[in-house]
């Protein structure tokens, strides 16, 4: 039991504790979903090899490349060394977690994902990708600079606290001012939500069931959503019941989404800034009473708002350390994403002075603009990879998670991305001429490259490689419930064209 009345009204020290394990936990997953798929992305046998790439970006630009590509791999190579900035990003994930230096861990995670996405070309160019390190660099504020590995809760400076909290409202903020300011008819009448679930990316068997819905529910979500996105983010800077109520519904639309479509991280991701959003007297209440008197929150009721934790001298002497570097970086953060997101909220005008900014910043990917779904895809078109020995019989690939067979039920794979079904969603959506690595994709699976080979879930020439390959692209559509329960599919679709006619190495 606490020993004395425990007052959180204004501390936020378990909120913090949370939202740093959750970063943590959202690091291991983003550096151990890489992992697995890294060679076959942009591995030396890759579909688009980063060694060639930063080669080609170095001859081009000379000794720009360095500050317009910033990655560690131009000092560290870009082959093996990929493998090591996955390897140290789960190291310090974990040791994150467990509380082992974390503002050192965290600058660390920021430079090792930096450059894995400096890296990864169009494979690694995902808003998440920009939410996760624009996340932990401002997280590199609020976490103590301690080396001891204890698990306690510390309150965070009330300036770096805003600034995750500003983060926040630019996310929700511009994803619903973008869907108004980009012209698309189907948000402003409110009928995008009769047709995203099937359209989206990589939807679950969930979103199949959301699709069935009536319109009129449809036109009433998207409606809430907008509340959501473009209201309620006002309120986590209100008094603390408006701003808890802001944020568990935050929470509650992130639940949805991640139920009905599968968006990597991204929903851990801001979960956890809500996380930030509650205070110590919310999480005490509503936790059970086991892990509300746990040592944690004991350690939260012995260490008041301003104390300090116990630090390593070295640490202590660490220039972020001090009231005025932290000062000074909180006001140049905060300056830069206000002229970014000023961008988006002059509806894409000049903003005078953003300019030399963000060409300063914007390598870097940590100040961002959000704005998911700007404008609806519809209705969906889906390549279908066909290999043939003879050029008359041709045989399909499947993809692990992107739709292929019409009876197979759409899966749920999040948090994890399969980054290659991913991309070809994209590229179904333009040309091939607008996307060359779908090219070397071909390529690779008419050599049979093992690595790239890997990426597939269904490869019909495991034996040797097929001589022809050709894309069919294709409109798909979710099946009602009539027609599943009489077929047992839950896609329809229609040929489109040939994205890619007959080909062959030759």
């Amino acid at each position: 039991m606490l020993t004395a009345p425990f007052d959180g009204r204004s501390r936020f020290a378990l909120g913090t504790w949370l939202f740093l394990r959750l970063l943590a936990l959202t690091h291991l997953i983003a550096f151990g979903s890489l992992w697995v798929q890294l060679e076959g992305l942009v591995g030396p046998r890759g579909i688009l090899p980063a060694t060639r790439y930063l080669t080609a970006v170095r001859e081009q630009l000379g000794a720009e490349a360095f500050t317009a590509l910033p990655t560690l791999c131009w000092w560290f190579g870009s082959g093996t060394f990929l493998h090591v900035l996955c390897g140290a990003g789960v190291a310090l994930a974990l040791l994150l977690f467990v509380g082992v230096a974390p503002a050192l861990c965290l600058a660390l995670l920021w430079a090792a994902y930096l450059s894995l996405c400096g890296a990864g070309q169009v494979f690694f160019n995902f808003q998440w990708d920009a939410l996760l390190l624009e996340t932990t660099l401002l997280a590199v504020f609020v976490a103590p600079w301690s080396f001891r590995p204890r698990w306690r809760a510390h309150e965070p400076p009330r300036a770096a606290r805003w600034l995750l909290w500003w983060l926040l409202f630019r996310l929700l903020f511009l994803s619903g001012l973008v869907k108004l300011t980009s012209g698309d008819l189907t948000w402003r009448g409110l009928t995008a939500l009769t047709f995203h679930y099937e359209t989206q990316p990589l939807p679950t068997v969930f979103g199949w069931y959301a699709h069935q819905l009536p319109a009129w529910w449809h036109r009433a979500s998207c409606a809430g959503m907008f509340v959501i996105e473009l209201v309620v983010p006002f309120f986590f800077f209100a008094p603390r019941a408006l701003r808890h109520n802001a944020a568990l519904l935050t929470i509650a639309l992130m639940v949805v989404i991640a139920l009905t479509g599968n968006y990597t991280f991204f929903n851990l991701l801001t979960i956890a800034l809500c996380a930030l959003c509650l205070d110590d007297t919310w999480w005490r209440a509503t936790l059970p009473t086991p892990l509300a008197q746990c040592h944690v929150l004991r350690d939260i009721h012995n260490n008041p708002p301003g104390s300090a934790p116990i630090q390593c001298h070295v640490i202590r002497d660490i220039g972020l350390r001090s009231r005025v570097a932290r000062s000074m970086g909180w006001a140049a953060a905060a300056g830069v994403v206000t002229l970014t997101a000023a961008q988006e909220i002059a509806a894409f005008r000049p903003v005078p002075g953003l300019a030399p900014v963000a060409r300063a910043v914007g390598p870097f990917r940590s100040f961002n603009s959000y704005g998911l779904f700007r404008v609806m895809t519809n209705p969906r078109p889906e390549l279908i990879f066909e290999g043939s020995d003879d050029g008359r019989t041709w045989q399909a690939y499947a993809f692990p998670h992107k739709p292929g067979d019409v009876t197979r039920r759409p899966t749920w794979v999040a948090p994890h991305q399969p980054r290659l079904d991913w991309q070809l969603w994209f590229a179904a959506l333009g040309a091939p001429q607008h996307n060359p690595w779908v090219y070397s994709l071909c390529e690779h699976l008419l050599r049979g490259t093992p690595e790239v080979l890997a990426l597939v879930a269904h490869n019909p020439f495991s034996e040797k490689p097929p001589r022809h390959i050709r894309i069919v692209r294709y409109e798909y559509h979710f099946t009602d419930a009539a027609a599943r329960a009489a077929t047992g599919q839950w896609w329809r679709r229609t040929p489109l064209d040939f994205y890619l006619g007959p080909a062959s190495l030759k």
